[in-house]
């Protein structure tokens, strides 16, 4: 275990890439303070001590899906208690609030509705632009982009191609859950296959969109199924350079139906954010998404290698329907506290990661 650190030392100093094998040995090593201290040196060279953070608000326009992904405690179907569709009216509404708030960015995902045309969502995407312009439109998933072009019989191209023109600005990489299709078929089986969303997700970076990348990990994958999924991502990156962040996004257990998972603890996270610094080399930023992780283990996280705390969030669905026990939002105050907490200087950025103020 010696050797291979020497060894990773010797390759993050010279920015060199380390191989399958060796993310393999340090998800296996115990050494957690070693891994980070590794990572925070990788992340030192990318981004020195700064923390990106931006005003953002997320809108779930519907849980309704015609998916049943077992991880999944958020969807519903038409019939279930609880199941929702926001009005046009009701999304502008959110949006007009954010923009007020100081936000620069709207986040916008939901469930695979059977019955809202492809119409819906250019219509909400112009509405929300005609109103709010300085708005960054952040929305969709490779998964909807798909249904997107199956829904309205087009091709992946020109569906891009409309939701552009109605205003959408960039992506923001959800959907990948894991690429290990063995595992995926027990988690997600209605779902498009991994091909398809690096597919889908490159032809979205050949039309000039910046995406995110995700990975959803602790339930039923092992080690090898995280380090495929990376080596997936770091070779699209390779060809298309349109990830701008990768998001490890921690799995929680409450409402989902995965039977035997238990979710993710404080050392996996760490070891799972540090390894991805490691491994992405091609990558910039890495995300301590911490509606997810909590703000503890979030914050833990700015010196094992992450350089972004994700934003200020508002109203979020998802993560909370699992189980997810964070706020349900944060101001800029509580941000820019947490990130000096850690002993690194808070930057307010825009989706694009242009910097707006250094603090």
């Amino acid at each position: 275990m010696i050797k291979l650190f020497e060894n990773l030392r010797a390759k993050v100093k010279n920015g060199a890439r380390i191989s399958d094998a060796e993310a393999l040995e340090l998800f296996r090593c115990n050494d957690l303070l070693a891994i980070g201290e590794l990572a925070a040196a990788a992340n030192r060279r990318k981004n020195g001590d700064r923390v990106y953070f931006n005003v953002n608000r997320h809108i779930n326009y519907t849980n309704i899906c015609v998916n049943r992904c077992t991880f999944c405690a958020f969807s519903k179907d038409g019939r279930e208690e609880g199941g929702y569709t926001l009005a046009l009216n009701e999304i502008l509404a959110k949006a007009a609030e954010a923009s007020a708030a100081g936000a620069t960015e709207i986040h916008m995902v939901g469930g695979l509705h059977p019955e809202l045309p492809f119409d819906f969502y250019l219509e909400m995407l112009a509405a929300i632009k005609a109103d709010n312009p300085r708005l960054h439109l952040k929305a969709f998933t490779a998964v909807e982009i798909d249904y997107f072009a199956r829904i309205s019989g087009q091709t992946v191209e020109a569906v891009i191609a409309e939701l552009k023109e109605a205003g959408l600005d960039s992506m923001p990489g959800g959907g990948a859950e894991i690429f290990a299709e063995e595992v995926r078929e027990q988690i997600c089986p209605e779902k498009i296959s991994s091909e398809r969303w690096l597919e889908v997700t490159e032809r979205v970076h050949r039309a000039g969109l910046k995406t995110n990348a995700t990975m959803l990990f602790g339930h039923l994958e092992s080690y090898r199924d995280r380090i495929d999924h990376l080596g997936r991502l770091r070779r699209l990156q390779d060809k298309t350079g349109g990830f701008q962040t990768f998001i490890p996004l921690a799995f929680q257990p409450d409402n989902t139906r995965v039977p035997g998972a238990k979710g993710v603890g404080g050392v996996d996270a760490l070891k799972t954010l540090a390894i991805s610094r490691l491994y992405l080399d091609n990558f910039r930023h890495i995300k301590a998404y911490w509606v997810m992780l909590g703000l503890k283990i979030a914050q833990v996280a700015l010196v094992f290698g992450v350089n972004d705390l994700d934003g200020t969030v508002v109203e979020e669905k998802i993560g909370h329907d699992a189980g997810a026990d964070s706020p349900q939002a944060m101001n800029k105050e509580q941000i820019v506290a947490l990130i000096r907490k850690a002993g690194r200087v808070p930057v307010e950025r825009d989706t694009l990661y242009r910097e707006l103020r250094v603090y």
